[in-house]
């Protein structure tokens, strides 16, 4: 794994890697893999390309791995991805929406857990437009990177797609990766001729709470939307008191849900690290750790990149124990569309029903 364990995008980073850790120590104290331990090499890369291509080349060509596994972010994976490919090597269950990984057709070495970008602002504009919300009223806040940018044109599409094509025309904020320099997207949005409703953001929770921060104090009645990558938890808890009107989009169920893997997933987290608070990060690193291991598990033979690609393709409809199934054959190398779309709130986060903007605005 190389991802961010110093910066701004640190807990992203940390948290991945303690979700992957906690199934991989489950499945290392019960045996392994016939025997086998697995073992997770972990370089930092501080949320920065240059460094995630190096980090790619060492643990590729010094140690040898089978797979690197839950990367984060886009900016990393615009870099990772090429060297992935050249190498022959398998990027699996990267933390990004990006489109640089879901190439059409799909890269034999590029595996993906997550939805996409683009299906999450989809979800966003939807939910925006049956709210009443018009497209002249919303806003963007974007990381000034191949992030930012796939989040936007995701919005951008899906708005062509609703008869909306004066696109060129919304406000757009933008700031710098690894930064917390957000004035000059917070005033774009205040000179806005059109007082934005909603504003739809990609951005890491340090710089993204910021800016919910400093526009609140002028605009108490803007709904913020954010994209998963965000980390729901750790833009709570940067925002304090200040979650009212935040959303994110999810990429995994709640953990106040019944399902079995969230019990598995708090039971393996608490063994690994009892002071580690359970969040929707790190039970992505689980979850893209056990879809892993159940590729592993249809290896027959020497186990190498190539086979567990072979492994994880002949994955086909098994419930994991998220409620519902999940596929990868050698077309289709995204295992869930899903989204689970949350509310904020001071004490807890709910699921999202998107009338709740249209009832929250009529005072209900």
């Amino acid at each position: 794994m190389s991802t961010a364990l110093t910066g701004p995008a640190a807990a992203l980073g940390i948290d991945m890697r303690a979700g992957v850790e906690s199934y991989f120590k489950y499945v290392n104290d019960n045996g392994g893999v016939n025997g086998q331990a697995i073992e997770l090499i972990v370089r930092d890369d501080g949320y920065e390309p240059e460094q995630a291509a190096l980090n790619m080349h060492y643990l590729i060509e010094r140690e040898n791995v089978v797979a690197v596994i839950g990367n984060v972010g886009t900016p990393t994976a615009i870099v990772t991805v090429p060297i992935a490919e050249e190498r022959k090597t398998l990027l699996f269950g990267a933390f990004s929406g990006g489109d640089v990984l879901r190439k059409k057709p799909v890269s034999r070495y590029i595996i993906n857990y997550r939805p996409s970008y683009a299906e999450e602002t989809t979800e966003m504009i939807i939910g925006l437009l049956h709210a009443g919300i018009a497209p002249t009223e919303i806003a963007f806040f974007t990381q000034r990177d191949g992030y930012g940018d796939a989040a936007y044109q995701g919005a951008i599409k899906a708005l062509n797609t609703y008869g909306f094509n004066n696109t060129d025309k919304l406000v757009h904020g933008r700031y710098t990766r690894n930064t917390l320099n957000v004035e000059d997207a917070v005033a774009t949005l205040l000179d806005a001729k059109t007082t934005p409703k909603a504003v739809i953001m990609a951005g890491s929770y340090a710089p993204s709470a910021k800016f919910i921060t400093l526009l609140k104090k002028e605009l108490p009645d803007i709904w913020f939307l954010n994209i998963s990558f965000v980390g729901s938890t750790s833009l709570k808890n940067s925002l304090a008191d200040k979650t009212n009107r935040v959303i994110v989009t999810q990429v995994v169920p709640s953990l106040n849900t019944n399902l079995s893997i969230v019990d598995e997933y708090i039971l393996a987290m608490s063994e690994l690290n009892a002071s580690m608070e359970p969040n929707e990060v790190s039970f992505e690193g689980f979850i893209i750790a056990k879809i892993f291991h159940r590729g592993l598990l249809n290896i027959t033979g020497l186990i190498d990149s190539e086979s567990v690609i072979d492994g994880l393709e002949s994955i086909n409809g098994i419930d994991i124990g998220l409620g519902l199934d999940i596929f990868y054959d050698e077309t289709e190398h995204q295992a869930i569309h899903n989204l689970w779309p949350i509310y904020l709130m001071s004490d807890e986060a709910i699921s999202l029903d998107w009338k709740i903007l249209s009832l929250q605005d009529k005072g209900l």
